[in-house]
């Protein structure tokens, strides 16, 4: 529960200023996000509105997404979760960036928008 909600505030962080078109730098590519125990996830968004996650033990998430003013939200996310959506800010992003972000539960990861889907 802890990586699912982790990906989710992780890949709500990706994208840029406020409207589809700053989300677009995500679409066709993957945000990676790193955990210090090793663990990853790799998060994708798509321009109908989904978006899709996998973990490093093979879990899936998937959900839907769109921009509501300066944030990004998830909605009606599978397998359910405690929280039916989630909603972040947004931040700039362009393939190569890293950043580095905190989940709900406070512990950091770091982020990487990598070049096509990985």
């Amino acid at each position: 529960m802890r990586r699912v909600a982790l990906a989710i505030f992780t890949a709500a962080c990706l994208v840029a200023t406020p409207g589809v078109a700053g989300i677009a730098s995500a679409f066709g590519n993957t945000v990676l996000s790193r955990y210090s125990d090793g663990g990853w996830v790799k998060h994708w968004f798509n321009p109908d509105g989904t978006y899709t996650a996998l973990f490093s033990d093979g879990r899936r998430l998937t959900a839907n997404w769109r921009v509501d003013g300066d944030r990004i939200c998830l909605s009606n996310i599978r397998p359910n979760m405690l929280i039916p959506r989630f909603c972040t800010a947004m931040i700039e992003a362009e393939v190569g960036d890293t950043w580095h972000s905190r989940d709900p539960l406070g512990r950091r990861v770091q982020n990487v928008l990598l070049a096509g889907r990985q």
